[in-house]
């Protein structure tokens, strides 16, 4: 696998809120501050329940395409997980003028007709993160189903020698996100293979934590404490909830997660989670801003996205993307991974409760 070397340097939150005032605007400021001048661009992202979204991909977007061009905006809307609301938020950008919008949806389903009515007013979208259904212009994401085969792999490795031995439980993401089909395929196609067998499986609805601790709880009062040896959750929020459903009851099997999470990382030192997998945000997130400024000002993408891709239904052919690779972390490589490219300092990662475990990983 390849492992990026870049380094993730998250702007700071003075930046971060200084564009986002700039990025606002106001409801009547005229044609300029509406987009009509083609120098804004739409950043929509779908809920803020998964932290990444505050604290790494707007912020980073919204510096990257500043850097790239000083005199543009961005107009930035969060969905809050609501389709709705996302929907109206995105024919506000099409009325407003806006030519360019990066969209990370709550449904990829339900994108399809937003996204085609935008394309036949030559508005383009750039899926971020998520593969939206429609006529989009570009999509950059991850390769979510080998992202699902890493975290099988890692779940297997955590097994050990009883690995073929071991009942598993799967914790799934949310069925309206595009990617939580990738990740569950991945997944199955080397559990399906490595373990004894999947004797629980449920998808969880907004990738909810208080979901997930309930479906765990259901599944151990259905299989019994001894009933599975390992978890598989789809991202650290989900494998948080089902942590405490299983500390609840005094059971103690290895749970793996995706998202490199704050929270997700301090239970991988302290062992109660057993890996989380890192996606490098910042090369993802400043790819999509160069593609959105270089769409803005009629470019070609062909060198920033050389992969081509189909839409989930097959209604869209060939859609040029940017795939990125991703990789595991375990309480052996939080260091050389995490602290190394200063995802969080040592100060946030280390506090309190964390700090014994932090020492014996070699982060001080």
């Amino acid at each position: 696998m390849n492992v990026w070397t870049r380094r993730a340097v998250i702007g700071t939150a003075a930046v971060s809120m200084a564009l986002s005032v700039a990025a606002c605007g106001k409801a009547g400021d005229g044609d300029k501050a509406a987009g009509g001048d083609g120098k804004t661009i739409g950043l929509l992202l779908p809920e803020n329940k998964t932290t990444r979204y505050e604290t790494f991909d707007r912020p980073l977007m919204e510096a990257k395409i500043k850097a790239l061009c000083a005199d543009c905006e961005v107009k930035y809307n969060n969905a809050a997980q609501e389709t709705e609301t996302q929907k109206k938020q995105f024919d506000a950008l099409i009325t407003q003028g806006v030519k360019v919008i990066i969209l990370d949806p709550v449904d990829y389903k339900a994108t399809k007709s937003w996204v085609n009515q935008a394309a036949k007013k030559g508005v383009k979208v750039v899926a971020y993160d998520r593969l939206a259904e429609g006529e989009i212009s570009a999509y950059v994401s991850y390769d979510n189903e080998k992202i699902g085969r890493l975290q099988g792999e890692a779940l297997v490795k955590a097994l050990g020698s009883d690995a073929k031995d071991s009942n598993v439980v799967m914790i799934n993401g949310s069925p309206t996100d595009a990617n939580a089909p990738f990740f569950k395929k991945g997944a199955h196609t080397v559990l399906d293979k490595q373990v004894k067998k999947i004797v629980y499986e449920q998808d969880i609805p907004d990738w909810s934590s208080d979901e997930a601790n309930k479906k765990m709880s259901a599944a151990i009062d259905s299989l019994g404490k001894d009933g599975f040896q390992g978890v598989y959750a789809a991202n650290d929020g989900e494998a948080g909830g089902v942590i405490t459903a299983l500390k609840q009851q005094g059971v103690e099997v290895p749970v793996g997660g995706q998202d490199s999470e704050l929270a997700g990382l301090q239970r991988v030192l302290k062992g109660d989670q057993a890996f989380t997998i890192y996606k490098q945000i910042k090369p993802q997130a400043d790819a999509t801003a160069e593609i959105a400024v270089k769409l803005l000002k009629g470019g070609k993408i062909d060198a920033l996205a050389p992969t081509k891709v189909d839409s989930l239904s097959g209604d869209v052919k060939g859609i040029p993307a940017k795939l990125y690779d991703a990789q595991v972390v375990t309480k052996d490589n939080v260091k050389d991974t995490i602290i190394k490219d200063k995802v969080y300092q040592v100060s946030q990662l280390c506090t309190a409760d964390v700090k014994a475990a932090c020492e014996k990983a070699g982060i001080k």
